[in-house]
C-alpha cells in the first residue's frame, strides 16, 4: 500500500521512487492538480525525474478544495490570515495519516515526547479555529503524560513559575512558541535555562515589527539564557514539518524533502543560491505532494535548507514563514 510505503522510506533511491508512484496517484486522481498538469501539457507517462514533476503553487489552496476523488475530509485547517485576507483551506482525508507524519518527524529529531514536559506558548493559533498546528501540539502534550504539559494564552506569570519551577526540579522541556509571544515572555522576566529547549515559530503575526531570523534568534538567546533556537517549518497545506536545531537550518524527515526555483523562472532548479522553496510532502497523499510555496531560502549540500525570507507579493501566514 502506497501510504505503507511513504514511512518506510531509507534512501533517496526510495524517495524518488515512491514520489513517482504518488505523481502519478495524485495525477490520476486529484483534478485540480490533474488540471493544472494537463495545462502545463505534462504527460505523466513521460514523467521519470522529480525534477520533471509540476509543483502546484500554494495560493491554489485559497480558490480550490484540493482532495483526492473518492474522499471525503476528516477536518478541514485553515490558515492564520489579515482580517479580510483569503485564507488557504487544506481538506485532510485522513487525520490519522497527519499524525503518523507528525508523530514519526517529531520522534525522528527529539525523541519520544514522554521525555518532554511540553509548554506551548501560541496564543495567536489557540485565539482561532482550523490550527494544524494546534492539532499537532494538543496530541503531543497529550502523548508526553506530564501534569506539567499545557498551552498558555495570555497567562506570562504562570508560565514563567512554571519554567521555574521545572528548571529547579532538573526537568527536561520544551518550549514550543510563536515568536512575537517568546519576546513578549522575556520582555516580562529573562531566563538561564539549563534543562529546557526554546523552539519559535509563526513569526509575528503582525502583533510586533518583523525582525530577521538572526536578531531574533539573537534576542531569544539572550532572553532565555540558551545558546541555540530551534525552529519548526510547516504549514496549513503540508502534512509533515521541517525542524531546525540551531542556525536556521532545516532538516526534513524521510519522507519530506525541498528543491529551490529559480525566483524568474519556475520550471529551473538552482542549488546553494537564492530561490524559491519547492516542497514535496510524500505524506499529503490525498491532497497534493507538490507544492511551490512563496517561501525564498537556500538548499545545501546535505538536503538541508534555510528560509531567507518570502516572495514580496505574499501574505504573511503561516507556520515559521518570516519575513525578512
Amino acid at each position: 500500500m502506497l501510504q505503507e510505503k511513504i514511512f518506510n522510506i531509507q534512501t533517496p533511491e526510495d524517495f524518488n521512487e515512491i514520489a513517482l508512484e504518488v505523481f502519478n496517484f495524485q495525477y490520476e486522481h486529484v483534478k485540480v492538480y490533474r488540471q493544472f498538469c494537463d495545462i502545463l501539457k505534462i504527460n505523466p507517462k513521460q514523467v521519470k525525474e522529480i525534477s520533471e514533476i509540476p509543483f502546484l503553487p500554494i495560493q491554489f489552496f485559497k480558490s480550490h478544495p484540493i482532495i483526492a476523488e473518492g474522499y471525503n475530509e476528516e477536518t478541514i485547517f485553515t490558515s492564520s490570515g489579515t482580517t479580510g485576507s483569503i485564507t488557504s483551506k487544506h481538506y485532510v482525508a485522513s487525520t490519522k495519516l497527519y499524525e503518523e507524519s507528525f508523530n514519526k518527524a517529531f520522534q525522528n529529531q527529539y525523541g519520544n515526547p514522554t521525555n518532554y514536559t511540553i509548554l506551548a506558548l501560541l496564543p495567536s493559533y489557540l485565539e482561532r479555529e482550523g490550527s494544524s498546528l494546534i492539532y499537532m501540539v494538543d496530541s503531543l502534550i497529550k502523548q508526553s503524560e506530564n501534569i506539567n504539559s499545557g498551552f498558555y494564552l495570555h497567562e506570562m506569570d504562570a508560565l514563567i513559575e512554571k519554567l521555574t519551577f521545572l528548571e529547579a526540579e532538573g526537568k527536561k522541556t520544551l518550549l514550543l512558541g510563536v515568536s512575537y509571544a517568546l519576546l513578549d515572555l522575556i520582555e516580562t522576566q529573562s531566563f538561564q535555562l539549563k534543562n529546557t529547549i526554546v523552539m519559535e515559530t509563526g513569526g509575528m503575526k503582525g502583533r510586533r515589527k518583523e525582525m530577521i531570523k538572526e536578531e531574533l534568534h539573537a534576542v531569544l538567546q539572550q532572553g532565555f539564557g540558551v545558546s541555540e533556537i530551534h525552529s519548526e517549518y510547516g504549514m496549513t497545506e503540508l502534512l509533515s514539518q521541517a525542524y531546525s536545531t540551531g542556525n536556521g537550518i532545516f532538516t526534513c524527515p524521510p519522507w519530506m524533502k525541498t528543491l529551490t526555483r529559480d525566483t524568474e523562472d519556475p520550471f529551473t532548479y538552482v542549488n546553494e543560491k537564492n530561490g524559491g522553496i519547492n516542497v514535496i510532502d510524500l505524506a499529503n497523499l490525498y491532497s497534493c505532494s507538490f507544492i511551490a510555496t512563496q517561501d525564498l531560502g537556500k538548499l545545501h549540500k546535505n538536503n538541508t535548507f534555510e528560509i531567507l525570507g518570502r516572495f514580496d507579493d505574499s501574505d504573511i501566514r503561516g507556520c515559521n514563514l518570516m519575513m525578512l
